[in-house]
C-alpha cells in the first residue's frame, strides 16, 4: 500500500490561525475492507469553514479534532475498490481530507461521487460545480428566491461563491452587483463573470464610505444579498436594502478569528422587515442534484468562467489557507496534489 502524506491539526488558534497550528506527517494507506475504496486525490480544497472548524467553539457541527487530518472536500481518482459501485479510474468527488490519499465506503451515503469531466475540469467540481457553486444555488434560488429585474449583491464577489451566483443570478435576469477587494478582482468581476458592477471595498475605511458606493450602482435598492463576510461590508449593505429584502447569511470570514463581530445598526432589519437566514448548504441535499446540474451546464457552455488559485503541493496548503483568510487568493483556492 502507497504511503500517504497528511496534514494534521496539530493545535488550536489563538486569535488568528497560523502555518504552526497544522504538522505535516506520513503514514501507510490502510488494506481495504470490503465496500471499501482508495482514491488518490488530484486536488484539495480549501475554504473559509475551515477557520471556524479549527476552534473548540461551538459551531453548526463538531470542531476539528487535534491530531486528526484536516477536513476538506477533494476530488481524485479510483486507485483501488472493493466495492461494484466504483471501478479503478473513475473519478470521484468527496471529503477526503489534507493528505494524499484516502479511504472510502461506498456504503456510505454522500461518501463518494462520480464526476464527468468530459466538459468540466475535474478542479471545478471543488468550486463552480460544487460544494460553493451549490451554496451559492441554493441561497439564491431558495432564500433570496431571485427574481427578473430585480437588483441582487454579494461580498466576496470573486471567490467561488460569488462566481457562481453572479453567472446564476444572470441567467434570471437580476441585476448583480458586487463588493470585492481590489482593482483587478472588480475587473475581473466584470469583463468575465458578468457583473454589472462591482465595488472595492478595500478603497473604503469605514461603512458609510462603502455604502455610498455601493448605493451609486444600486440606484433602486437591494432586493436579495448574499453575505460571505460581515463587519463592515454588512454594514455597509444594510441601509440600502429593499423592504421585504431577503438576506442569505452563509459566512462571516470577518468574525472567524474568534472575535465578535458586532452589527452596527441591528434596527434596520425590523426597519424594513428584512428576512435573514443563515444556512449549511450540507443540511440541503435535496437541492443538490438540480443545482449541479444547472451549474455544470454553465460552465460547459461557458457562460460561468470560475477561475482557480492553485497552490502545488501538499505542503503548501497553510500558507494557501491562510491567504484565503486575508483574501490573497483569486477565485477558488485549491492545491494541486498530483
Amino acid at each position: 500500500m502507497p504511503s500517504n502524506q497528511q496534514i494534521l491539526l496539530d493545535n488550536r488558534p489563538t486569535g488568528d490561525a497560523v502555518a504552526s497550528n497544522f504538522k505535516l506527517t506520513s503514514s501507510q494507506t490502510p488494506t481495504l475492507k470490503d465496500s471499501e475504496v482508495l482514491v488518490r486525490h488530484h486536488f484539495l480544497s480549501l475554504d473559509p469553514y475551515m477557520r471556524g472548524r479549527m476552534n473548540d467553539s461551538k459551531g453548526y457541527t463538531a470542531p476539528q479534532a487535534l491530531g486528526e487530518v484536516m477536513i476538506g472536500g477533494t476530488v481524485g481518482e479510483v486507485v483501488e475498490s472493493r466495492s461494484p459501485k466504483f471501478a479503478v479510474g473513475d473519478k470521484v468527488v468527496g471529503m477526503g481530507g489534507w493528505q494524499h490519499y484516502s479511504v472510502a465506503n461506498a456504503e456510505q451515503l454522500g461518501a463518494l461521487r462520480k464526476v464527468d469531466t468530459t466538459y468540466v475540469p475535474l478542479s471545478h467540481y471543488l468550486g463552480a460545480v460544487g460544494m460553493p457553486g451549490v451554496t451559492a444555488y441554493y441561497g439564491l434560488v431558495k432564500i433570496i428566491d431571485a427574481k427578473a429585474g430585480q437588483t441582487v449583491a454579494v461580498s466576496a464577489a470573486t471567490g467561488a461563491v460569488g462566481s457562481a451566483f453572479a453567472a446564476l443570478a444572470k441567467a434570471r435576469g437580476c441585476r448583480v452587483v458586487g463588493i470585492a477587494g481590489g482593482p483587478d478582482k472588480c475587473k475581473y468581476a466584470i469583463d468575465e463573470l458578468g457583473f454589472d458592477a462591482c465595488i472595492d471595498y478595500k478603497l473604503h475605511d469605514n461603512a458609510g464610505s462603502l455604502s455610498k458606493a455601493i448605493k451609486a450602482e444600486c440606484l433602486n435598492g437591494i432586493d436579495g444579498y448574499f453575505e460571505n463576510v460581515g463587519g463592515m461590508v454588512l454594514d455597509a449593505v444594510l441601509p440600502l436594502m429593499n423592504a421585504f429584502g431577503r438576506i442569505a447569511l452563509c459566512g462571516m470570514i470577518a468574525g472567524y478569528n474568534g472575535k465578535p463581530v458586532p452589527m452596527t445598526y441591528p434596527a434596520l432589519i425590523l426597519m424594513s422587515r428584512l428576512k435573514i437566514q443563515g444556512f449549511i448548504v450540507s443540511e440541503h441535499m435535496e437541492v443538490w442534484p438540480e443545482a449541479l446540474k444547472e451549474l455544470g451546464l454553465l460552465v460547459g457552455s461557458g457562460k460561468l468562467k470560475p477561475r482557480e488559485s492553485v497552490a502545488q503541493g501538499l505542503a503548501a496548503a497553510p500558507e494557501a489557507f491562510l491567504g484565503l483568510l486575508k483574501g490573497k487568493n483569486f477565485g477558488k483556492q485549491i492545491v494541486k496534489l498530483i
